[in-house]
């Protein structure tokens, strides 16, 4: 019994939902200045607050949902910053490049066969 070990206690990680990474990211990028700005248009535009009622019912009559619902998906999307779409857009690219090589010479081979078979070149 003096070899025994004693047990180690396993730790459980915390998992955070997508939700809360995206609060969290939201939560950090609120930019001061654009606080700022949102602050004067507010004063700046609410001596129209009266037509946003009458607005925001023709709204909802008169664009159909799914573009209503397109535009709130689209207001959710983090959007790839430069160094990544600069890297997705090489490896678009170089697959592109690579796969019409692989398939121009799929066709000249498969162009030679038919040629040989049918054509007895």
């Amino acid at each position: 019994m003096a070899d025994e070990q004693p047990t180690k206690k396993r730790r459980v990680r915390k998992v955070e939902t997508i939700r809360q990474q995206t609060e969290k990211v939201r939560q950090g990028s609120e930019n001061p200045k654009r606080v700022k700005s949102r602050k004067l248009l507010g004063k700046i535009f609410s001596p129209l607050a009266f037509l946003a009622k009458p607005l925001r019912w023709l709204g909802r009559h008169i664009i159909p949902r799914y573009f209503r619902n397109a535009f709130t998906e689209l207001r959710q999307v983090t959007w790839p910053d430069r160094k990544q779409s600069r890297q997705l857009t090489t490896a678009v690219i170089l697959f592109a490049i690579i796969f019409a090589f692989f398939v121009s010479v799929l066709d000249y081979g498969l162009d030679k066969i038919f040629k040989k078979v049918f054509l007895h070149e």
